[in-house]
């Protein structure tokens, strides 16, 4: 199987022959589109503090020379100004020509085209999270038009990358601290979950899978998320929501979690018996052999403060216990019987 099958085998529930996986010789690529901005590379602006401008004209800092950092400052200080702001252009084809150029070098690897993120991801950034979450509460009126010319500008972009030959396209929006949402789960349902249900079918439509990464303590909303279309949930705390809790989604429907060990928890143990241990548990579980697990891998190692050898005894467990021979084809035909 190439890596391509692999990934669509893991999301189909159909027994790979292995495991898929995002580091190594990764069966995924990414790629995203290319668009005038107000992108700056980030700097040093003193005092160890780093500071950069992304494409919406958002203001970010960092206290390290590795970590992604945060906005510091939004780009529209007050809510009133969002109905004139210039948004980005990501709707010309030309924009998707290195999607296209991807696509052409890896023909037989997934292939991610980024987004910005959904509605709540871009604009808590151009309002800073603390205002954003006060306009939701005071302002909803005005932040669901906001919303509604982002969900308008992500639609055109889902449509240029299903053009450019992606496979799936993927989101980074995080929405809860460790502890809890950032907002009700009620207002999530009468707000953001029509607006997901809408881009996941038209991702669908065009013949793309939607892959969501999100942080925190969401829990109270990952079956609403499945019952949208969201395909993939990548987590890199799986242990804050439990392998239990992961389980028993896969119970009630088809999610794939592509995670790493948990990088808050079990990797800053440091103990290389209990990594390997949580890396096949992680497979026998969620994997199982017949598909619904990606193995990741943590790119920024040092933002973590760990030396990539500690991943690197999880990534050798993935591909050592990740293979369909070690399990039994009458337990792999049985749960895919209960997820059918």
């Amino acid at each position: 199987m190439t890596s391509r099958e692999i990934v669509q085998s893991t999301l189909d529930f159909r027994c790979p022959e292995r495991v898929a996986r995002s580091f190594a010789d990764s069966d995924i690529v990414s790629s995203r589109y290319l668009a005038s901005s107000r992108a700056t590379d980030w700097k040093i602006v003193g005092n160890g503090q780093w500071e950069r401008i992304d494409e919406w004209g958002n203001t970010w800092g960092r206290v390290d020379a590795t970590s992604k950092g945060q906005v510091v400052r939004g780009v529209l200080d007050e809510l009133s100004r969002a109905d004139k702001y210039e948004f980005p252009d990501y709707s010309e084809s030309g924009s998707y020509t290195r999607v296209e150029e991807v696509r052409s070098q890896y023909p037989d690897r997934w292939l991610i085209g980024e987004l910005p993120g959904f509605a709540f991801g871009i604009a808590r950034k151009l309002r800073k999270l603390e205002n954003y979450l006060v306009d939701l509460l005071g302002e909803l009126e005005k932040v669901q038009r906001l919303h509604d010319r982002i969900d308008t500008l992500l639609e055109k972009m889902i449509v240029r990358y299903a053009d450019a030959g992606v496979d799936s396209v993927m989101f980074w929006e995080d929405w809860g601290t460790q502890d809890q949402l950032f907002i009700s789960p009620q207002l999530w349902r009468e707000e953001f979950q029509p607006r997901f249900r809408d881009l996941c079918h038209l991702a669908h439509k065009r013949g793309l899978k939607v892959f969501m990464h999100s942080c925190g303590q969401m829990g109270a909303i990952v079956p609403d998320l499945m019952a949208v279309g969201i395909d993939v949930l990548q987590l890199d705390q799986p242990d804050l929501h439990g392998i239990d809790q992961l389980e028993a989604y896969q119970k009630h429907g088809r999610i794939t979690f592509w995670c790493p060990v948990d990088i808050r928890d079990t990797l800053q143990t440091r103990d290389e018996a209990r990594i390997r241990s949580r890396a096949r548990e992680m497979l026998d579980r969620l994997w199982k052999g017949r598909g619904g697990f990606i193995a990741g891998f943590y790119e920024d190692n040092a933002s973590i403060g760990l030396d990539p050898r500690w991943q690197g005894y999880a990534c050798e467990e993935f591909i050592r216990h990740g293979v369909r021979l070690n399990y039994a084809e009458g337990e792999m035909e049985q749960v895919n019987a209960g997820d059918s």
